[in-house]
């Protein structure tokens, strides 16, 4: 696996981002052996009941672009233009994403995505796939890959990409702060109904319950992929299939019919956790090898922004960008990358965190939908010039520390033009054009 200048380079995980790093450096020139702790999934199937239904977005497509995969990555998706609300005891909206109506997020299968990724690594010369290959840390001073067993590799260069209870940033002793929701998750499956999609498939599904939801993402075989978010501890008061139907029935009415396996899935599908992490610093310079985190080893974040792929995708076009400008000086690259990307991965933590108490409470509320409205209307008059954070985060590339900012200006500036009256809201046009 010797890369630029014979050195050994290695990644640390076969999923999403490791696969997309690995294309990315082996496009470059740089022979790159990836390590997978699972048996091939394209072979062996995927794991099962801890995979959250992923969407992606502008982040993601510019980034699978950088490799020829978009248009691949789009005909293994399904476009979702709004939120479909399913409130207790009233009428069904749809919330649209944009105010055009026009623009979607993809709802994907994680499992569909990932082999197709492998595949383009497989083809990708200088790129090499090791599957069953349980790393479980890296020794930077000796150089060497460490394996369960015993075993060991020589690399020059280890990045992790081996998630969010990364063994490589355990064995490394960084600091990291993980914090865990309350709530966990566990899926479940709406099948096709008659033969088409149960249903419309143009929509994110969410049953908002205050503290607590459920999604339903659509899926290209007419399913839905349904998702609970739920305190861990409401998962086990369930416990015989009939409290869970008669929950579902009480809290869930237009779903639960259907759902024929219900009882099944909730009994067979596990309860997965949800974690943010905060690793820092994300790279390990030893006398023997220089290590970098990336991806959810790095900056692992809750799903309710559906940006953890985005996001991984992004740490990889931040590397492949930092080895062109340092000429491929490994140390200097990553340690440029970290601090690149370091704000704007704490900044969509945050945001994703307080997009939860959106999905699973305000969306039901009649004073939000006036307030989103009103967003629309002003984007649709400003057009350019005000944009919601919604529309910046998933149709836009504007780094996510920011997002924060323009909004505050864009409210700071419109504050004013309605303190001020009809003249100077020409004023506050005039100034949001400048941003």
């Amino acid at each position: 696996m010797a890369g630029d200048g014979g050195q050994r380079v290695a990644i640390i995980g076969a999923g999403l981002a490791g696969c997309l790093l690995a294309v990315l450096l082996g496009r470059r020139g740089v022979p790159v052996t990836v390590y997978e702790r699972r048996p091939d999934p394209r072979v062996h199937g995927a794991e099962r009941g801890r995979s959250i239904n992923m969407a992606i977005s502008a982040r993601g497509l510019a980034a699978l672009e950088e490799v020829g995969m978009r248009e691949e990555a789009l005909k293994l998706a399904l476009p979702m233009h709004g939120r479909m609300v399913h409130p207790l005891g009233g009428e069904q909206n749809l919330q649209p994403y944009s105010a055009d109506g026009v623009r979607a997020i993809n709802s994907i299968g994680r499992a569909d995505l990932n082999r197709s990724l492998l595949d383009t690594a497989d083809d990708t010369p200088g790129v090499t796939l090791r599957f069953s290959q349980r790393v479980t840390g890296v020794d930077a001073d000796a150089g060497t890959i460490l394996f369960e067993g015993g075993g060991t590799e020589r690399a020059d260069v280890v990045l992790a990409a081996d998630g969010a209870y990364s063994a490589v940033r355990r064995s490394l002793d960084l600091d990291v702060g993980t914090d865990f929701l309350e709530h966990g998750y566990k899926e479940l499956t709406m099948p096709p109904k008659d033969g088409d999609f149960a249903l419309d498939p143009d929509a994110l599904h969410i049953w908002p319950r205050g503290g607590s939801m459920m999604i339903a993402l659509p899926n290209l075989d007419r399913s839905f992929t349904c998702t609970l978010f739920w305190p861990k501890e409401d998962f086990g008061a369930l416990d015989t299939p009939e409290k869970v139907t008669a929950f579902f029935r009480r809290e869930y009415p237009d779903a639960v019919d259907l759902m024929p396996d219900l009882t099944g899935d909730f009994a067979r599908n596990p309860v997965g956790s949800l974690v943010t992490v905060r690793a820092w610093p994300w790279t390990r310079r030893g006398d023997g090898a220089v290590v970098a985190l990336l991806g959810d080893a790095a900056h692992a974040i809750v799903p309710f922004f559906g940006q953890g792929a985005n996001c991984a995708f992004e740490d990889c076009i931040e590397i492949d960008r930092c080895l062109t400008e340092t000429g491929g000086d490994w140390a200097r690259a990553l340690s440029r990358y970290q601090e690149r990307r370091k704000a704007n991965t704490d900044a969509i933590a945050d945001l994703s965190l307080d997009n939860f108490i959106e999905m699973r409470d305000r969306v039901a509320s009649p004073v939000y939908r006036a307030k989103q409205a009103a967003t629309h209307s002003l984007e649709r008059r400003l057009a350019g010039r005000y944009v919601s954070r919604y529309e910046l985060v998933s149709f836009t590339t504007m780094p996510y520390a920011e997002i924060p900012a323009r909004i505050r200006r864009q409210n700071l500036i419109l504050g004013g033009a309605v303190a001020g009256g009809a003249a100077l809201l020409g004023l506050a046009a005039r100034a949001l054009s400048r941003r």
